[in-house]
């Protein structure tokens, strides 16, 4: 006569197990299913809640490469014209250092304008600087308060220069510059985290750039992705003139604004022309 446990096991594909082994199996097995169910329960649950998109924020402005702050002096003053509080993030020491460093400057700027009564903040990261932000949203718990991103030419799958620096003198590439390098270990975990679904995120770049290379580096899955080429198709815009192009200085207000993120096409090629004009001349 066959054991009664015969067919249920054999249903399960482990009759040759045994019944007791068949069953501590199945314990096993029923104890990692309850292990990853809660596993994605909380990866589900890590995602940042959006911020309030009618409750604009401080603007925080990260740098490049570097750290130059001039060179978003104009943007700050252009969006300081439409009414917004901007802030100019200083990354710590040269601007060379890990970029992790350079996320906790972010951070510590976001709690800045955040315990000064900011409902939110709203992020452009320029150059190396979106890859602050990218970095500062995937790992800092006060990015829960981002309200909207923007990144304009920043190499977000690395850069061939960076690449170039790495191997041409050992020691001659700081950290920043090893990690910007196709390939590296900060690039990979930043590939595989996903965006927040509920971030809205543009990444802007310009098909002219020969610093960043290629241009697409900053293509990033999950964001509104925009060549200023597609919207201007007559556009010169070099990867220095992003932060004052008056094209892509359009792009980033209206990006910014109370409407709704969507990528911009050659239909608004001239009104967005004229907006970042008319807020380079002081008028909103």
């Amino acid at each position: 006569m066959g054991s009664p446990w015969r067919g249920r096991w054999a249903g399960l594909g482990w009759w040759g197990l045994g019944p007791r082994r068949g069953v501590f199996v199945l314990g096993i097995a029923v104890v990692v299913a309850v292990l990853a169910a809660v596993a994605v329960v909380r990866l589900a649950g890590s995602s940042p809640p959006a911020a309030a998109q009618d409750r604009p924020g401080t603007v925080l402005l990260v740098p490049g490469y570097g750290g130059e702050q001039g060179a978003l002096a104009v943007l700050a003053e252009r969006l300081r014209v439409t009414g917004r509080a901007v802030v100019v993030v200083v990354p710590p020491g040269d601007g060379t250092g890990d970029l992790a460093g350079q996320a906790g400057a972010l951070d510590s700027a976001a709690e800045q304008a955040l315990d000064a009564g900011a409902p939110s903040v709203d992020v452009v990261g320029y150059s190396a600087g979106g890859v602050v932000a990218r970095l500062w949203v995937a790992r800092e718990d006060t990015a829960r308060a981002a309200r909207r991103v923007v990144t304009l030419g920043a190499p977000l799958h690395g850069a061939r220069i960076a690449a170039a620096g790495t191997g041409l003198v050992p020691g001659a590439c700081p950290r920043a510059c090893q990690q910007l390098a196709p390939g590296s270990a900060l690039l990979r975990e930043l590939d595989a985290t996903p965006l927040p679904a509920a971030l809205p995120w543009v990444s802007l770049w310009t098909a002219d750039d020969e610093t960043v290379v290629p241009p697409e580096s900053a293509r990033l899955p999950g964001a509104v992705n925009v060549e200023v080429q597609q919207v201007c198709p007559d556009a010169w815009v070099a990867h220095g003139q992003l932060p004052t192009d008056p094209l892509v200085t359009g792009i980033v207000l209206r990006a910014l604004g109370p409407v709704p993120m969507q990528a911009p096409g050659p239909a608004d090629c001239a009104a967005l022309r004229a907006v970042g004009t008319r807020t380079a001349a002081g008028t909103p």
